[in-house]
């Protein structure tokens, strides 16, 4: 049984996010949850939120069964972009450059390794 969390318009470009996925992706939850605690970009810290949270949706819909005993994994690991603000910054000679502000949608899969 695998277990689903969201996150939804974080405010960081989906390429720096994507840099991260790929780190944990097919990892053993105790094991991704240390690297995330510990990597220096400031991503990590709402992926391992969110990792966090698709253990605890796993662990809601088996009652009988607890996390640390199910060797979870991370499944499916995926980053899309989400809206993007569109500014625009002053640039010489009356000119004006546009600066493209993006997002993120994440989704985190878990599932035990049995």
């Amino acid at each position: 049984m695998e277990a689903v969390a969201k996150l939804k318009n974080y405010p960081t470009g989906p390429r720096k996010m994507r840099l991260l996925a790929d780190v944990i992706r097919g990892m053993q939850v105790e094991q991704a949850l240390g690297i995330l605690e510990h990597h220096p970009q400031h991503n990590a810290t709402p992926l391992a939120k969110l990792l966090r949270s698709a253990i605890s949706n796993w662990e809601q819909a088996n009652a009988d069964s607890s996390a640390a005993d199910a060797n979870l994994i991370v499944k499916t690991v995926f980053v899309d972009g989400g809206r993007v603000l569109k500014r625009m910054r002053p640039a010489p000679q009356g000119r004006g450059y546009r600066v493209r502000k993006r997002s993120n949608h994440v989704t985190i899969i878990v599932d035990s390794k049995n």
